[in-house]
């Protein structure tokens, strides 16, 4: 199971990762699914399969004769012929979708699932921001790390107005991705806004993305105790492993304290989610899942909790979405970190990822998200324990509150 927020550009990790979602985002799944009803004709050479598919309980009192009347007139009256059956279909399934309204809900086309499978993968060309869609409004969720967005100055909350030219109103958070993917050495021209500031355009050079997934190293409280300040991207396949050996290091150490940093994670997958948090809470419900038929889903962790007894603080702020909130949320909840910094994004929706006969694939929302204590943090996010804020004056001056402030909160708990 995926958990983007928003899908990444270039690390679209849906996901994202699509700017977007990593993705509690996708559950991965192979399935098909095919078509149902027949029609009256078809004016084309198109061989139709599976029409004679018995229709869903739930359509059985729509007139499909409806589709395949307008799919008849375009095959037979439109100008512009021959017309390519497989497109016609794709945008149709596409309109289908999208008429949810959600805009973590996508039917992509075999091209565009198979670019979907590479940013899973981690196969990534693009600038390095990732984006998502906030109060109707396509906006940057994080720029990371040494990226060409960082380099140009994107910044969480940034609203993306024009894309070469293009307004983003009417466009899919999945179309506006590929959009601003690309080929690297290739570039792309924005339309930013940042809040209280005049629209400006921001020409970036794409290029290939390596984020690596999780960073330590060591600091010293204002007390002079080492702690050590890890660092989580994402929440992909391999940073449950990157993460154990991490901690493995640092308790060998004998570090006081931990510093994690969630800052800009967009998520990912949902049982790293759940891995991770297993390091403080041990058996405990992480995250509860609650689908349209009202049914609640418990994931426990069944980790040993070797970090139960390490005084921990957590950073977020508006980059933290999907998998990285269920590790806050969770943490908070059960009063084993103290969360420090801005609110989080606020994207508490599960996704499912189907993959189809012909390639295409369908990512559909499933379910809710709820924190241990039953809190949904959909659209609101995570209000931190101590709010610090990072402003555009202190990232120019090199200067982190936030992170100061972590330093201090650990002095406070360490010996206590």
């Amino acid at each position: 199971m995926l958990v983007p927020a928003r899908r990444i550009v270039s690390l679209s990790l849906a996901v994202a990762i699509a700017a977007g979602g990593f993705v509690v985002g996708y559950l991965v799944g192979q399935a098909s699914a095919p078509l149902s009803t027949s029609p009256a004709f078809v004016a084309s050479d198109a061989r139709v399969v599976g029409r004679d598919a018995e229709a869903p309980a739930s359509a059985k009192e729509l007139d499909f004769q409806l589709f395949w009347d307008v799919w008849s007139l375009v095959a037979r009256d439109y100008l512009r012929q021959p017309i390519a059956e497989p497109k016609l279909l794709h945008g149709a399934l596409t309109g289908l979708v999208e008429s949810l309204g959600d805009p973590y809900s996508s039917f992509f086309d075999p091209t565009r699932a198979r670019i979907l499978q590479q940013d899973l993968a981690g196969e990534l060309e693009g600038i390095g921001a990732e984006i998502g869609i906030k109060d109707g409004q396509l906006t940057v969720i994080a720029a990371l790390p040494n990226t060409p967005a960082l380099a140009a100055g994107l910044t969480a909350g940034d609203a993306i107005l024009m894309i070469d030219g293009v307004a983003t109103t009417d466009l899919t958070l999945e179309d506006a991705v590929a959009r601003i993917r690309g080929p690297k050495a290739t570039t792309v021209t924005l339309l930013i806004q940042t809040p209280k500031e005049a629209p400006r355009e921001v020409a970036i050079t794409r290029a290939v993305i390596r984020v690596e997934g999780v960073t330590v190293r060591s600091e010293r409280t204002p007390r002079g105790r080492t702690v050590a300040a890890i660092s989580i991207a994402h929440f992909n396949p391999d940073t449950v492993a990157r993460f154990d050996e991490t901690i493995r290091n640092v308790l060998a150490k004998g570090d006081a304290g931990l510093v994690i940093d969630l800052r800009n994670d967009p998520g990912g997958f949902l049982e790293a989610a759940i891995d991770i948090a297993g390091a403080w809470a041990e058996r405990r419900v992480v995250v509860r899942e609650r689908t349209n038929d009202g049914r609640v889903t418990e994931h426990r962790t069944s980790g040993l909790a070797r970090l139960q007894a390490l005084p921990t603080v957590v950073l977020v702020n508006r980059g933290t979405a999907s998998a990285a909130e269920i590790v806050a949320g969770a943490l908070q909840d059960y009063h084993m970190a103290t969360i420090v910094g801005e609110q989080t994004f606020g994207k508490g929706t599960v996704q499912h990822l189907t993959t189809l006969r012909d390639g295409s694939a369908v990512k559909l929302t499933i379910a809710e998200w709820l924190t241990p204590s039953g809190r949904s943090i959909d659209g609101d996010g995570i209000t931190p324990d101590i709010v610090v804020e990072l402003t555009k004056q202190d990232r120019e001056a090199g200067r982190d509150p936030q992170f100061q402030r972590a330093l201090q909160v650990l002095d406070e708990r360490i010996g206590k």
